[in-house]
């Protein structure tokens, strides 16, 4: 029989398992799966959108910096977790966006949303979104006008580019039978189409949506969740003189639900920790995007939707809770 009081154990502090994983590797693969979707962004509208991106990218990487720097905190830009708000913040706002206004926009989001919460981790809402949002509310022009597939905008100035509407703006106007003339379901999935500078291409998401599984860093329940939701509203709601499918399909192609529900909903900070919590979560924001474009004065629902459910996540944590491994099933419901 063992003597275990004799025995010379070593207690540490968990976590006992380890991996090879950590932040650093996350926000690096997540930046490889936004690469796509970048790539068709610059042949689209050219340059612009890869210094506009840049330009993001640096400035949230000094906004954090220096907000550390200034409170004497260790510097976390190492973490690439700036430089993916960067990115993310770039491709959910218009290509002619001038510089000097995206830089506010992403003072707001690392400074506001992110550092004065605690860092990484400790906010509540996703910070590219919040951003965007700021933007949207003081420069509203600037963030609504969009540029022409296939018009690249100068390098310094986008005064003189050819600006068009969006899908989901024609959508808005009942113009759908213009909206079908002007582009076809094939078009809004490889991004032959005005928007954002991230969000035009499906296809270059998916593939960036598949590298993200395939290396588990997000899980399906969100993205499934979201889309799923959106098609079957779509489906069951779709105007008059309108094929039900042809209508999904243009509403999961157009603006930015791809973008929201794959690098948006799934960030680890601002959405719920168990499976089924991230189910009910997925399903709000789609609920919510549908009710937006539908029935509110503004033609995109995304942004505002996972913010929204951003701020029911602690709530779904509270009452969705995991399982205990391991524990009795008394132990279980009493801990419930």
């Amino acid at each position: 029989m063992t003597d275990y009081k004799n025995l010379k154990l070593i207690a540490s502090s968990s976590p006992h398992i380890r991996s090879n994983e950590n932040t650093r590797s996350i926000m690096l693969d997540v930046i490889i799966a936004m690469l796509p979707a970048l790539v068709m962004a610059i042949w689209n509208f050219g340059a612009r959108a890869l210094t506009v991106t840049l330009v993001s990218v640096i400035a949230c990487v000094f906004w954090e910096w220096a907000y550390r720097k200034l409170l004497n905190k260790n510097c976390m830009v190492g973490d690439l977790s700036a430089v993916v708000t960067g990115m993310l913040l770039a491709f959910v706002c218009p290509v002619s966006i001038p510089y000097w206004m995206i830089i506010i926009g992403d003072f707001f989001a690392i400074v506001v949303v992110k550092q004065l919460y605690g860092g990484i981790g400790c906010n509540f809402l996703n910070p590219a979104l919040a951003g965007r949002a700021a933007l949207l509310a003081s420069y509203a022009t600037a963030m609504t006008t969009w540029v022409a597939p296939g018009e690249h905008c100068g390098l310094v100035s986008a005064a003189d580019v050819v600006s068009t509407a969006t899908p989901l703006a024609m959508m808005k106007e009942g113009s759908m039978d213009a909206l079908m003339s002007t582009y076809t379901v094939g078009d809004m999935f490889l991004g032959k189409i005005g928007g954002s500078i991230g969000e035009i291409s499906a296809l270059a998401l998916l593939l960036g949506g598949i590298y993200l599984l395939i290396r588990k860093v997000i899980s399906w329940q969100i993205p499934v969740a979201y889309i799923a939701t959106v098609a079957v509203l779509c489906l069951i709601s779709a105007p008059a003189g309108v094929g039900a499918g042809t209508y999904m399909l243009y509403n999961i192609f157009g603006g930015g639900l791809m973008l929201g529900a794959i690098f948006m909903a799934t960030d680890y900070a601002t959405s719920p920790v168990t499976k089924p919590g991230q189910i009910v979560f997925g399903i709000g924001c789609g609920l919510l995007t549908v009710f937006i474009r539908r029935f509110g004065s503004y033609p995109e629902g995304v942004c505002y939707s996972i913010l929204i459910m951003n701020c029911t996540t602690w709530l779904l944590d509270k009452y969705i809770k995991p399982t205990i491994y391991g524990a009795p099933k008394k132990e279980k419901e009493a801990a419930k």
